[in-house]
């Protein structure tokens, strides 16, 4: 088991730095699974983590689109959201078993709805609302 800490994040641009710092440690294979719901931070994080590895990609939700890919920096970084899918085979025909085994980072947005197919190595974030538009992220930090 991984051990949690929680940060209170009291902006986008304080929830956009906390993804930065994330970036430092990432490697190559590295999932990070974001739980929460709406407007929690989930995608301010993604933001932060995706500029600090390199990338100068415009940070958007991949609602719609399902996947987004920033690339042109330390790693690619591969942008999941699973708020639309119905079920686990949907997952899988976007192709998600071929990015978690490429050579970047996934970072999947309603990572909870298919745990079955993210792998052991899964770094977790929960994202929540608190008082005066503040948001707890909790995560699990690699005991290496």
């Amino acid at each position: 088991m991984l051990p949690v800490a929680t940060i209170i994040s009291r902006s986008a641009d304080e929830t956009a730095s906390f993804g930065h710092a994330q970036a430092a440690a990432l490697r190559r294979g590295d999932v990070l699974a974001l739980c929460g719901d709406l407007g929690a931070g989930k995608t301010q994080f993604v933001k932060g983590l995706a500029a600090a590895l390199g990338s100068d990609a415009t940070v958007t939700s991949p609602t719609f689109t399902l996947i987004h890919e920033y690339l042109g920096g330390r790693l690619p970084v591969y942008h999941f959201d699973f708020y639309r899918l119905e079920d686990e085979d949907e997952a899988l025909k976007i192709g998600l078993d071929e990015y978690l085994e490429g050579d970047g980072v996934c970072v999947i947005e309603w990572a909870d709805k298919f745990l079955n197919l993210l792998p052991a190595h899964t770094r977790w974030y929960r994202f929540s609302h608190c008082e005066d538009d503040a948001r707890a992220i909790e995560h699990s930090s690699k005991d290496d």
